[in-house]
């Protein structure tokens, strides 16, 4: 099981993969962990990432998933994956069906505050207005509403995984 938790900044992908990895006995990754110090800086000053300084990023999670799915072993990032060409980069090289797509979601006004109540490295509330413009649904994910207790989520994400056979 290789599964990216995908959505805006203040969805809840840390929180809710880190205890998804937990309840499934697989590794987790923060894409945020990834940046390179640039795009950190960029970020931090309040300028949303290009598509060209994403590619970079998004090809050494790649690597990561790779190199989850050679070994063996389940896996769960926490990772924006915005557009539909970010998904494609993120499991080119496996086959088709190994990693699954679960979105977050939330309304805009509980994103505010939750990115408001957190104190984050690089990412601002200023960026949310362009994640929310970049951000492309998969048509092939899981959507999930996260405005309930976090455990929750996460046995309504593994009771819908399996429905992900592609």
């Amino acid at each position: 099981m290789v599964v990216v938790l995908m959505g805006v900044s203040g969805s809840g992908k840390s929180t809710i993969g880190m205890l998804l990895a937990e309840r499934t006995d697989a590794v987790f990754a923060d894409a945020d962990d990834y940046h390179p110090l640039a795009n950190k800086q960029k970020m931090a000053a309040g300028h949303p990432l290009t598509d060209e300084d994403r590619q970079p990023w998004l090809e050494t999670l790649n690597h990561v998933l790779e190199g989850w799915y050679a070994v063996g072993k389940s896996g769960v990032m926490a990772c924006s994956a915005l557009k539909a060409s970010y998904r494609t980069t993120l499991q080119a090289g496996m086959p088709k069906g190994t990693v699954s797509f679960v979105v977050l979601e939330a309304s805009k006004e509980m994103l505010a505050v939750r990115l408001a109540e957190r104190k984050h490295e690089f990412m601002t509330g200023k960026l949310l207005e362009s994640q929310l413009a970049t951000l492309e649904i998969p048509t092939d994910a899981v959507r999930i509403r996260n405005d309930r207790p976090p455990e929750q989520i996460v046995s309504e994400i593994l009771v819908q995984l399996p429905a992900m056979k592609v």
